[in-house]
């Protein structure tokens, strides 16, 4: 499948899906698993991902980046959800942050939030 003019409602879909899971069955829905195992097992699987997939890019190849990049995604998703994060929140920060210099932003950060 192509993901040309996908674009961010497919991340919308995957979050309200997720979301959904929440209470479900353990035995027959992994993001429900997920969510029966606490925060911390959801933050580790994405940070395991996060791992895989640096992996993958300095092995330079593609196709398994974008594999790696897919389960980086929904476990991020995962982690909103859990959290209460809303996609719509996170997409307005990046809106936000839209024509501004990535040094300078961080500055920013740095400044306002007591050095974070």
């Amino acid at each position: 499948m192509s993901g040309q003019g996908i674009g961010a409602a497919v991340l919308d879909r995957l979050y309200e899906t997720v979301r959904s899971r929440r209470g479900q069955d353990p035995e027959t829905s992994y993001t429900a698993k997920l969510y029966s195992r606490g925060t911390p097992k959801i933050a580790q699987k994405l940070g395991e991902e996060a791992v895989e997939a640096v992996i993958e890019a300095i092995r330079g190849d593609k196709q398994k980046l974008a594999e790696e990049s897919a389960d980086l995604l929904y476990h991020l998703m995962v982690l909103w959800a859990d959290a209460g994060v809303k996609p719509e929140t996170v997409y307005g920060i990046l809106a936000d942050r839209e024509g501004i210099s990535g040094i300078a932003e961080k500055k920013s950060r740095k400044q306002g939030n007591g050095g974070k």
